[in-house]
């Protein structure tokens, strides 16, 4: 898979900043993926953001946006990618669709083909009813949809966004994720900064964290789970038989330990087991099948899987600028 974004070794360090905003970070963004960028606030997220939006130059290393430099092909990168800031400038008093013809105009889209260009991306986020009211009528999550369609009135291929879930109700949070999912399916790469990161594990195909300027991890999400948790832990519900079923996992040789569930359950503690297995997948489906042919009544059988918040709970310390 070609990277669509490449980050190469940047620094940048504001004056009289204590300690650099950047400080060495690299990493790379693969086409057709959401990729979650997290961190705690002072981290680096929004100004690695606006570098890669050519809003900001940095002290040293190399962006490239489509194989186009930020610094050298600022023109090109910007008709690659689509920026969405944490807050927008609007012009309030313009309708919904003089809005968006504004903007296509500046990308250079001929007149004749902007009106079935903003049906479509009114369509997209969801304004179509709105399309004749004035942009400073429009609620946040609404003001936000219609960002994200100015962000796409060229056809970018990279959607690059800064907390867009910031302020947002959770009916307008949904209703954004799932546009973002839409834009994945048309074969758009998203790159997101957010706090929402239980938003994010909805939706995210990889995952870079970063802390004090520097990356802490990158990489699909499933490889960072595997990474943080080298075991496979799968939470076993019975319907009576637990002591019997906990001495004979204990005895298998897949089981590393074996824990009643005892804080934090919805569900009686002694129904159920959390068993830590080593191995991957198949071990997961040959243990149900052991448990079964064993004759215990198994109720329930699920993995457990460390969320984005449980991944940047253990790898980042909190350091807030």
């Amino acid at each position: 898979m070609n990277a669509i974004l490449e980050v190469k070794n940047v620094n940048k360090t504001y004056r009289k900043a204590k300690r650099p905003a950047l400080d060495d970070l690299s990493f790379t963004v693969d086409e057709g993926s959401i990729y979650a960028f997290v961190g705690p606030n002072g981290a680096g997220k929004t100004t690695i953001i606006r570098i890669i939006a050519t809003l900001l130059r940095f002290d040293e290393g190399e962006v490239r946006v489509g194989g186009y430099d930020v610094t050298q092909q600022p023109r090109e990168v910007c008709r690659m990618l689509g920026y969405i800031p944490d807050e927008f400038g609007m012009y309030g008093g313009m309708l919904v669709r003089e809005y968006l013809d504004f903007f296509a105009g500046c990308f250079g889209i001929e007149p004749a083909t902007r009106p079935t260009l903003i049906n479509d991306l009114l369509d997209l986020v969801g304004l179509e009813h709105r399309r004749e009211d004035e942009v400073r009528s429009l609620s946040r999550g609404m003001r936000q949809r219609l960002g994200l369609a100015r962000a796409l009135v060229h056809d970018p291929q990279l959607i690059v966004a800064d907390e867009p879930a910031a302020g947002l109700d959770p009916r307008a949070r949904v209703e954004l994720r799932e546009i973002f999912r839409v834009l994945q399916e048309m074969g758009k790469t998203i790159f997101l900064s957010s706090h929402v990161l239980r938003e994010l594990d909805e939706i995210a195909t990889h995952i870079g964290i970063v802390e004090e300027g520097k990356l802490v991890v990158s990489g699909p999400v499933a490889a960072v789970r595997a990474k943080l948790r080298p075991h496979r832990c799968v939470r076993v519900r019975f319907l009576d038989g637990l002591d019997d079923a906990q001495v004979w996992l204990l005895e298998h040789p897949d089981v590393l330990s074996v824990e009643r569930v005892t804080k934090n359950a919805s569900i009686p503690p002694e129904e159920q087991l959390l068993v830590t297995l080593e191995g991957q997948e198949p071990k997961i489906v040959q243990l149900l099948a052991d448990l079964v042919r064993e004759g215990f009544e198994v109720r329930a059988y699920t993995e457990e899987e460390d969320t984005l918040e449980s991944m940047f709970m253990n790898l980042t310390r909190g350091v807030v600028s």
